[in-house]
């Protein structure tokens, strides 16, 4: 890559830092979709018509959202029965 042939220094070390700022942030963005293919197997759209599609899709990031905070959700779940049991 163009940050390999850098020579050693301060800008290479912030052209690195921006890098890995640029990763972290595709990497929030990118895994809803991956759990959408993956997860729930969404390859490709299954109805006619944009609303319909639309409505699917938001559906699947909705449970998206569920899937990636399972563990959370659990936990919490687990301190509620201790507390009322």
């Amino acid at each position: 890559s163009d940050i390999a042939k850098m020579p050693e220094g301060r800008a290479k070390a912030r052209a690195r830092k921006n890098e890995y700022e640029k990763a972290s942030v595709r990497a929030k963005v990118e895994h809803p979709f991956r759990v959408i293919k993956r997860q729930f197997g969404l390859a490709k759209v299954r109805f006619k018509g944009l609303a319909k599609n639309t409505a699917h899709v938001i559906t699947l990031f909705a449970l998206s959202n569920l899937w990636m905070a399972r563990k959370k959700l659990m936990a919490m779940m687990g301190q509620v029965r201790l507390q009322t049991a």
